[in-house]
């Protein structure tokens, strides 16, 4: 799972929501200043091609243009509408809005690439009416949308600077995934201590170029986001023990793609079924372009050449896009007892949700939550019938004797895993023999989830790659989740 921007995004709504009532005077119609500004609430489309510096939007993918729009509202009550418009003007989530207050902050007038515009409109739609947002929630969500589209602007100025980022090699990388809460997080960090190996940090996908201190000019983007992760495990101390979060741990796949807005991140911290059933229809093949692009800008910073490892359970339903976009990307899939990790899942999915909406549905979550995995496990039985060359790892496997499965991991890439390396694997091993995670019991019946039913819909791929249950007699619904991401 990808937590940093949730905690950028909780620091700087906690800063606005202290000062919403100066933001309210500002925003009143009399303040409002610029006259292509006062017209934010109207219901009607604006004509894009009226803003000069959002002109290229015509060039966007058809439709593109016509969706980025102001919101048109849902009939509501008088006291949620008059909450509504307060917050609309304090946090609008209106694409074209954003767009406009990216381009100006930053001085430009142009994004290089729009194919994120209408993946912006969906998911912004889906969140006005599906998340039943707090407001908490919209002026985080506001913020999040700002800094991704910021992060756009960042890659666009650093290739006109330096053409040739957009024309690096990136060979072989490998990607980790599989079933959630299965090993993933544990085997990508063991991986980031092989000083051959390059992995995308926390605070690199936050900010992918350095922020600079006012007075020192000194890059304080590993110390901006230490105070984030540090305020935030005060918001949420459940997640300590589910997701150690460190500023620099490496970090998952799906924090990339969200800066194009087409990342299931967005629906996990968010319930918006319209905008997963979009993406899923859209497909991942513009996600995973921006993905290798992002890729390219991290490792026109490295020191040395080094090897990419990246991870996200979230590859499983794109696997098509991925192998498009690396034709030699080694793929490792990790496996593990489906009960233990819906339980996990429906968990840390009902611990992010809580701070940005105003109503929390655990039934709805598990329902979403088996849904969504039942559907992954089908694509990864596929995948192995397909002949594709995958690594299969078992979770169990990892835990036990986390040597030997990397030893197997580099065997499959025919590399060799060095003596200084494995030294510090050893002795990181040693000091958190778990990767820092805690064991939980979580409760399927807490979320309407029901273990013989489970068993019969995941047996299929139980059967395909030899998982065993982790707990005969699963009707007592108490399911041991080892924490293990």
């Amino acid at each position: 799972m990808a937590y940093g921007p949730l905690i950028t995004i909780l620091v700087l709504a906690l800063s606005i929501a202290v000062a919403a009532p100066l933001l309210r005077r500002r925003a009143s119609p009399s303040r409002l200043g610029a006259p292509h500004r006062r017209g934010l609430t109207t219901r009607a489309a604006r004509n894009v091609s009226l803003y000069p510096a959002n002109a290229s939007l015509a060039k966007a993918p058809a439709g593109a243009a016509a969706q980025v729009a102001p919101p048109a509202h849902r009939p509501v009550r008088t006291a949620r509408r008059s909450r509504m418009r307060i917050l609309d003007r304090i946090a609008p989530l209106d694409a074209l809005g954003l767009i406009e207050t990216t381009l100006r902050r930053r001085g430009c007038r142009d994004f290089s690439d729009w194919t994120f515009a209408t993946a912006l409109q969906r998911l912004l739609q889906s969140l006005r009416e599906e998340a039943q947002l707090s407001t908490f929630g919209q002026v985080a969500a506001r913020f999040d949308a700002l800094r991704c589209l910021d992060n756009q602007l960042e890659l666009d100025v650093a290739e006109q600077s330096d053409p040739a980022i957009a024309r690096r090699s990136l060979v072989r990388p490998i990607f980790i995934t599989g079933l959630p809460r299965s090993g993933s997080t544990f085997l990508h960090s063991m991986l980031a201590l092989d000083p051959a190996v390059a992995v995308p940090r926390s605070w690199q996908l936050l900010y992918p170029y350095p922020t600079r201190r006012p007075l020192t000019g000194a890059d304080n983007r590993q110390a901006r986001v230490a105070r984030q992760f540090a305020f935030f495990h005060l918001l949420s101390p459940e997640l300590a023990g589910m997701h150690p979060l460190e500023v620099d741990a490496p970090q998952e796949c799906t924090e990339i793609t969200a800066q194009v807005f087409q990342s299931l991140r967005f629906d996990t911290i968010y319930r918006i079924p319209a905008y997963r059933d979009w993406l899923d229809r859209h497909g991942h093949d513009c996600a995973y372009h921006f993905h290798r692009r992002f890729l390219q800008h991290l490792d026109a910073q490295q020191r040395s050449a080094r090897h990419w490892v990246l991870k996200s359970p979230d590859h499983i339903f794109a696997l098509d896009a991925l192998r498009a976009t690396y034709p030699d990307a080694v793929i490792v899939m990790l496996h593990r007892d489906p009960l233990c990790v819906l339980a996990s899942v429906a968990k840390l999915t009902e611990i992010l949700r809580r701070p940005f909406t105003r109503h929390i549905d655990r039934q709805q979550i598990g329902a979403e939550i088996s849904e969504r995995w039942a559907d992954g496990a089908d694509r990864m039985v596929a995948a192995r019938a397909s002949g594709a060359q995958i690594l299969h790892l078992h979770y169990h496997d990892l835990v036990k004797a986390p040597m030997d499965a990397l030893s197997a991991l580099y065997d499959h890439c025919g590399k060799r895993l060095s003596a200084a390396a494995e030294a510090r694997i050893a002795e990181s091993l040693r000091a958190r023999p778990r990767g820092g995670y805690a064991v939980h019991a979580h409760r399927l019946e807490s979320f309407g989830l029901e273990a013989d039913a489970l068993r019969d819909r995941f047996a299929g791929y139980m059967r395909t790659f030899d998982v065993q249950p982790e707990r005969t007699g699963t009707r007592s619904a108490i399911v041991p989740a080892a924490g293990t991401a």
